[in-house]
C-alpha cells in the first residue's frame, strides 16, 4: 500500500459537528483596485500571533488565505473570522494593499498573475499550465467534524444534494474579464476545468473510498487527496468533511452564516439519516449545479426521485424551516435567521455587485466599494449585538 493510500486509510476522528472555515481573499491595489502581487511580501512582513487561526499563501501572489481554528460553535467561527479580518486589514494597510471579498476579481487579466513560490505551487503550475493562473478565483471552504471515517463518507454523499443551496447563498462572482457573465457564480466554471472536479461517486463506506482512491492512484490519476477537486470531499487528516462550492462572500458575517448552515444541516442529516440515492442524484447534479451558478435563488432544481422541478428559493425556504430545531440545539439560530433574511430579500452578493456597477458604471469603483464593505463591517454575535 502506497504512502498516500496509507494516509487516507488513517482517518483522524474529530469531535462531531466541530467547524473550521477557510476564506481565499483578494489582494488589490489602492490605486486602481486591480489585483496586486503582494502575498509573499505581505506574509513575510506580517506581525501576527496566530490567536484566531492561520494566514497563508495561495496559488498566486494576488491571493491570501485565512483559516480559523477548529471551533465547536458558530460564535467561535465568527470571532475567529472577525479577528482574522481585522488583522489582515491592518497588515495590508501597512503594506499599501487593500483586501477584498468576492468569488472573482471583476476585471483582472489572468496572464498577469504570478505563481507563489513553493514546491506544491510550482508542481500545480507545471501540471495544469495556464489553468493555475486562471484559478485566481476565491472560495470559502467549510469543514465539519466527523466521529468516524464511515460517517464522513456517508455525510460527503448525503450533503451532495444540497450543493446548489450553498452556491446560491454565497454567489459573489458575476463579473469575469470586465464583463457581466450573467451568472450569479462564474467562479465555479474555473473550478470545473480541472479533471477531477465534480461529485463524489457512489461509495458504500470508507473502505470503498480507499479502494476508489487506490484505483485512481494505480491509474496514475491522483497522488494525494488534494487532487480531488470534488464539490464536497472528506479530509482524513483533519477528520472532517469539506464543503468546497462556496464563493468567498463579501463579508465575514455572510461566511459565518454559511458555516451555520453547514453545521445545522450536518446535524440534521446525521440525526435523521434520511434515505438518499447517490446514483440517481449524480444524474442531475451537474445540471442543478449549473442552475444555481447561473440563476441563484431563481434556479430550477431537478428532483431525480420525484422526477420534477422546483424553484431553489422555495426548497431553500423549506430547508431553513426544517433546520430550526437543529439551529436551536446548536445555539446558532440567529445566524441561520440571517440567511432567511437574505433569502427573502432575494439579494445575493452578486446582485449587490451588479447594483454598484449600475451606480458607478465602472468596475474599479465596484471593487473599491466591496473592499470598504469588508474593511468597515461589524459582525453580529449570537445575541444579535455588533462586535
Amino acid at each position: 500500500m502506497s504512502h498516500q493510500v496509507t494516509a487516507i486509510a488513517c482517518f483522524k476522528e474529530s469531535q462531531p459537528l466541530t467547524l473550521g472555515v477557510e476564506l481565499e481573499l483578494q489582494l488589490v491595489s489602492p490605486r486602481d483596485f486591480d489585483l496586486t502581487r503582494g502575498a509573499t511580501d505581505l506574509l513575510g512582513s506580517m506581525d501576527y500571533d496566530g490567536r484566531f487561526g492561520e494566514i497563508k499563501l495561495e496559488i498566486t501572489e494576488s491571493m491570501i488565505e485565512v483559516a480559523t481554528l477548529p471551533r465547536a460553535s458558530v460564535d467561535g467561527i465568527a470571532a475567529d473570522l472577525d479577528g482574522l479580518r481585522k488583522t489582515l486589514v491592518s497588515q495590508c494597510s501597512q503594506n499599501n494593499i487593500v483586501v477584498c471579498g468576492g468569488g472573482t476579481h471583476p476585471f483582472h487579466r489572468w496572464p498577469e498573475r504570478r505563481i507563489c513560490p513553493g514546491e506544491r505551487f510550482d508542481a500545480l503550475y507545471s501540471h495544469y499550465g495556464y489553468l493555475a493562473k486562471q484559478f485566481t478565483v476565491f472560495g470559502q471552504h467549510i469543514h465539519v467534524g466527523c466521529s468516524s471515517a464511515d460517517e464522513a463518507i456517508w455525510l460527503t454523499q448525503a450533503l451532495g444534494a444540497y450543493v446548489p443551496f450553498f452556491i446560491a447563498l454565497s454567489a459573489s462572482s458575476p463579473f469575469v474579464d470586465g464583463v457581466d457573465t450573467l451568472f450569479q457564480s462564474a467562479r465555479l466554471n474555473a473550478v470545473s476545468a480541472f479533471p477531477l472536479s465534480g461529485q463524489c461517486p457512489e461509495l458504500p463506506d470508507w473502505a470503498g473510498f480507499v479502494e476508489h482512491f487506490s484505483f485512481l492512484q494505480a491509474c496514475g490519476i491522483v497522488h494525494s487527496i488534494k487532487d480531488l477537486y470534488w464539490d464536497i470531499r472528506p479530509k482524513p487528516e483533519f477528520g472532517t468533511v469539506e464543503i468546497r462550492v462556496c464563493d468567498t462572500p463579501l463579508t465575514v458575517e455572510r461566511a459565518t452564516t454559511l458555516a451555520a448552515l453547514a453545521q445545522c444541516l450536518a446535524r440534521y442529516l446525521l440525526r435523521t439519516r434520511p434515505p438518499f440515492n447517490t446514483r440517481l442524484h449524480l444524474h442531475v447534479a451537474r445540471y442543478n449545479k449549473f442552475q444555481a451558478c447561473r440563476y441563484g435563488f431563481a434556479a430550477l432544481l431537478s428532483d431525480p426521485v420525484r422526477q420534477q422541478q422546483k424553484v431553489l428559493k422555495e426548497s431553500l425556504r423549506e430547508l431553513l424551516e426544517l433546520l430550526a430545531e437543529d439551529a436551536q440545539a446548536l445555539a446558532c439560530s440567529v445566524w441561520l435567521e440571517r440567511l432567511g433574511v437574505v433569502l427573502e430579500s432575494g439579494n445575493s452578493d452578486a446582485d449587490w455587485l451588479r447594483g454598484r456597477q449600475a451606480r458607478h458604471m465602472n468596475l474599479n469603483d465596484v471593487v473599491r466599494d466591496a473592499s470598504l464593505r469588508l474593511r468597515n463591517e461589524t459582525v453580529i454575535d449570537r445575541g444579535g449585538d455588533k462586535r
